[in-house]
């Protein structure tokens, strides 16, 4: 067998994107800040060093936290403004939301936000050990047929870079409205072993997490009469599978 082939095979189903990338067209001014306001922000370029995607706006972040799958950025922009100090990276590979979170952080001047506008696996596969405090995932698609579980981005490759990339101590928060996700993803989080699950009574993860803000995935789900999760896990050093 030719390994090279197979290997290359193999990255490229692995690399298969499920999603939508847009949605209705883009309004001019949405168009004009994905065209020039955009590439100035972007961090692909310094996935290996992230820290230096902040530093040439003279802003030296105190600690860096991801958000993948932002959608239309209410969470990432609200945390950005409550935490001047603090260098965001968003993930969201759908560009109407991009380009709505473009919009806030122009007219809000967010010094502190930086962007990858595709599939966060890329990114993350990249950037070196212990370089985030915390990791949201917030409302990720939850692939409800069964045969499309495997899409569903809680997956034991993920989990092994969130990890890898949390400090010691770091956060990996995620919430969603749907039971069989938040199943899935204590399942999965379980067996890496890697993740000591902070709830201590129902009321942990019922509750939102500081500053939170209700995104419009959340909006959704309230009026549809289902109620979200919300889980938080630190970073255990010594991995320990089958324990939360």
């Amino acid at each position: 067998m030719n390994t090279k082939s197979h290997t290359n095979k193999n990255d490229l189903i692995r690399r298969v994107f499920y999603g939508r990338r847009q949605g209705h067209k883009l309004h001019p001014k949405q168009a004009r800040l994905v065209e020039s306001f955009l590439p100035g922000i972007r961090i692909t370029d310094f996935a290996a060093a992230p820290i230096l995607a902040f530093t040439h706006n003279n802003f030296e972040p105190e600690n860096l936290v991801m958000e993948i799958g932002f959608g239309g950025g209410e969470h990432l922009a609200a945390q950005a403004e409550a935490n001047p100090n603090i260098g965001f990276i968003g993930c969201e590979p759908f560009l109407n939301g991009v380009a709505k979170l473009l919009n806030h952080i122009q007219q809000h001047d967010l010094l502190n936000i930086r962007i990858h506008d595709e599939d966060a696996r890329d990114l993350i596969e990249l950037m070196p050990d212990s370089c985030l405090a915390a990791v949201y995932l917030l409302y990720p698609d939850p692939w409800p047929k069964k045969k499309h579980h495997k899409r569903r981005f809680v997956n034991p490759e993920n989990l092994h870079h969130i990890h890898r990339l949390l400090q010691p101590d770091g956060m990996f928060y995620f919430a969603s409205d749907i039971p069989d996700y938040v199943s899935w993803a204590l399942m999965h989080i379980r067996d890496h072993g890697g993740f000591e699950w902070q709830a201590r009574a129902s009321a942990d993860w019922q509750t939102p997490f500081a500053g939170w803000v209700r995104t419009r995935y959340e909006e959704k789900a309230l009026i549809a009469g289902r109620t979200p999760t919300y889980l938080r896990f630190q970073h255990r050093e010594h991995i320990r599978p089958g324990y939360l």
